[in-house]
């Protein structure tokens, strides 16, 4: 509508209103500023199309009411200049939401959605991201010797750069010619992506690992991620899986270390993301030792149920808000 016509049915409804005071009227009115707003017609115009037509209808209206209806339209010409601002705040919003939308959906379908089923070992997942987009990735990797590779990974961001960084390593991975390479030379490729392809501020710590179900034994090694936990049956105790390394993107010449510790029946481990370690209360952090004793209180269960408990008691010492993305991988044998 352009503001001819705007003016002409303000101008109706006004003088329908000044004489019979309508309910009706009052709803057209309503009505009516409800498609300005879609139009984009800001508060200083409305005003100013309401001064206009009620010096038409009024022309010896007191002067005390027509200066303050001046002096209101001065108020929202500045309240009409942030109100645009706003609008168009809002439409960027509005956009941002609808990319993050479309980035979330690409990201979870990079995500396995469960954990894979093999008979030497019983295996449970749950990844949930602080926000919208989650800065945690995980894959598992099934080799034709029938080896498991389990793949944890942490990218330092968070919203769309690291969904892109994510879909980057996922494919990186795919693209390894050999999916039973040993774990230091995965991550030395992994490393040299990306280096070339990450901004320099952004890194990725990594944990790969494979275990070789005739030789019982878990070969792994680590970008900087955070250590795992251990528990061995033998020993009744848990043990910090521990590996050096730094992050990737860090250096195009790092070399990795392959670690090998030797698995007996019923020993199992928790592979974590910082979120899970760094979980925080009104008293400080929850620290390792307080989450080695929730794993102890729910490991004679499955390990999914296991995962999904631990989790929920990490949310409810959080008051149930997340400060970080949290994934937990268990693997028990």
């Amino acid at each position: 509508m352009d503001h001819d016509k705007r003016l002409k049915t303000y101008e109706i409804m006004l003088t329908h209103y000044m004489k019979e005071r309508e309910e009706r009227t009052l709803y057209r009115g309503q009505q009516t500023g409800r498609r300005m707003i879609e139009q984009n017609v800001s508060p200083d115009e409305v005003v100013s199309m309401h001064i206009d037509v009620l010096n038409r209808l009024v022309p010896d209206l007191d002067g005390r009411v027509r200066a303050s209806l001046d002096f209101l339209l001065e108020v929202m010409v500045g309240y009409g200049i942030t109100y645009r601002q706003h609008q168009v705040l809002r439409d960027r919003q509005k956009q941002l939401d609808s990319e993050i939308e479309i980035a979330a959906a690409l990201q979870q379908s990079l995500l396995e959605g469960s954990a894979p089923s093999y008979d030497y070992a019983d295996i449970g997942v749950i990844s949930e991201p602080a926000k919208k987009m989650s800065g945690d990735f995980f894959q598992f990797v099934h080799s034709e010797n029938g080896c498991l590779g389990v793949a944890l990974a942490d990218i330092v961001g968070k919203g769309i750069p690291a969904a892109m960084c994510m879909s980057m390593i996922k494919y990186a991975m795919d693209s390894l010619q050999d999916n039973n390479q040993a774990p230091p030379v995965v991550l030395t490729a992994l490393n040299r992506v990306v280096h070339r392809n990450v901004d320099p501020g952004m890194f990725i710590t990594m944990l790969y690992g494979i275990y070789d179900p005739e030789n019982h034994t878990f070969s792994y090694s680590s970008a900087g991620h955070e250590p795992g936990f251990y528990y061995s049956a033998k020993k009744d105790d848990f043990e910090d899986l521990e590996a050096r390394g730094f992050a990737l993107g860090f250096s195009p010449k790092t070399q990795y270390e392959k670690y090998v510790r030797k698995i007996a029946p019923g020993d199992m481990m928790m592979l974590v993301t910082d979120g899970v370690t760094e979980s925080r209360t009104d008293k400080g952090f929850v620290g390792r030792k307080m989450i080695a004793g929730l794993i102890r209180e729910y490991m004679n269960l499955p390990a999914q149920e296991l995962v999904d408990n631990v989790f929920y008691e990490l949310e409810r010492l959080q008051n149930f808000k997340f400060r970080d993305d949290y994934t937990l991988i268990a693997v028990k044998f």
